[in-house]
């Protein structure tokens, strides 16, 4: 049996494990908070140093960023390299997943931090989370989305609507949070 526990600092998120019997084991450092910020005329967004922490924890100088639910995913290199096993993993694939890989994995891109602390957004997944001018980076344990400001809030809007439904509550209540 596995339990777990959460540690917050100043700047850092963990997750210790431990089986029974054993010792507590840091998992690792994880995305958390959010930060408004703006995107650049040349498609550059920062990314907030308590999220180049975890990944430089990771030792990358770069992340892997993909399209969904109207946003871009980022992952550190260590979580990337999970999801694409899992992918390449699955032996008999339907044709919805086999189109839905050619989205999350064939239109990722590694993007590289420059001297400032900056990420450059292609073009493509720019424009597919709309990214214009004020955006949203928000921490999720694994990883982090970057949102547009307007798409963030018609997603609050959305969550808003869903806590109406008693089926959802329930689902957040299991969480024990």
């Amino acid at each position: 049996m596995l339990k777990a526990t959460f540690c917050l600092t100043y700047t850092h998120f963990y997750i210790f494990i431990k089986k029974r019997g054993e010792r507590w084991i840091k998992v690792g450092n994880l995305f958390r908070g959010s930060s408004s910020h703006t995107i650049d005329t040349k498609g550059r967004i920062i990314i907030p140093s308590r999220f180049r922490d975890v990944i430089d924890a990771n030792g990358d100088d770069h992340i892997t960023i993909t399209r969904m639910d109207g946003c871009l995913y980022a992952y550190t290199t260590e979580q990337w390299n999970k999801i694409s096993l899992q992918f390449s993993e699955r032996p008999n694939k339907s044709a919805a997943m086999r189109r839905f890989e050619r989205i999350f994995v064939g239109e990722s891109a590694e993007c590289k931090f420059d001297a400032q602390g900056r990420i450059l957004i292609p073009q493509t997944l720019k424009e597919y989370a709309k990214l214009e001018k004020e955006i949203v980076l928000l921490g999720l344990l694994k990883r982090f989305e970057i949102w547009s400001k307007e798409s963030r809030e018609n997603e609050i809007q959305l969550l808003a609507k869903d806590l109406e439904d008693e089926a959802f509550r329930q689902e957040i209540a299991e969480l024990d949070l």
